[in-house]
């Protein structure tokens, strides 16, 4: 049996799940604001009002803590774009589809986004991680599909790069993790609907 890293969930109470769910969270900020190579265990149990040796009661290291989250976060994703894609009309509606998502997803999951953002060219060359870049490229492919379906379909223009084009609105999107505040002036909906009026109509009047 391969050794995933992660520390077995132990049966028990409620608390328990509760308190590893916790934990997680508080690995989560730090290693999105502070850094994942800055933060050490010491800090995270510090946090959470721990000893050091609490925390590994729940899990055996800090990578341990960051596969999970990270895990977590891009399976689901790749989940929910593939459901769109399968699902979808037309790709046009597919790529405002997995648009408005990636908007959502900043809003639902603030800090795994950040986390991604900030840590994914690091991981990718840190042995363990690989499935971080595997399940990037899975992504990128869903994305890819969609964008050359809309150029068969005669829906995009045929002048354009997909891949270049993927990187394009990629990084306009995921980028608004870095201003994006839940509750503030705009929802997750609106920040589509405004990035979407600009990428079907342009800028000019």
């Amino acid at each position: 049996m391969t050794d995933t890293g992660v520390a077995p969930r132990r049966r028990g109470t409620a608390s328990g799940s509760s308190r590893r769910a916790e934990l997680l969270t508080l690995a989560a900020e730090m290693f999105a604001t502070k850094g994942f190579a800055q933060t050490t265990v010491r800090d995270i149990a510090d946090a959470a009002g721990i000893l050091s040796g609490s925390l590994y009661h729940h899990f055996r290291s800090k990578e341990a803590m960051l596969t999970e989250l990270l895990s977590g976060f891009l399976d689901g994703l790749n989940a929910r774009f593939t459901e769109i894609v399968e699902s979808g009309v037309d790709p046009q509606a597919d790529l405002d589809g997995l648009i408005t998502e990636s908007f959502r997803t900043i809003h639902r999951e603030r800090l795994a986004v950040a986390l991604y953002q900030n840590e994914a060219s690091f991981l990718a060359t840190v042995e363990g991680f690989e499935f971080v870049a595997e399940r990037s490229r899975d992504n990128e492919a869903l994305w890819i599909r969609v964008l050359e379906a809309g150029q068969a379909s005669g829906a995009f223009q045929a002048s354009l790069d997909p891949a270049l084009t993927y990187r394009f609105i990629r990084d306009g999107v995921w980028s608004t993790v870095s201003w994006y505040r839940p509750g503030g002036r705009h929802t997750p909906e609106t920040l589509a609907e405004q990035y979407l009026k600009l990428l079907h109509a342009g800028i000019l009047a």
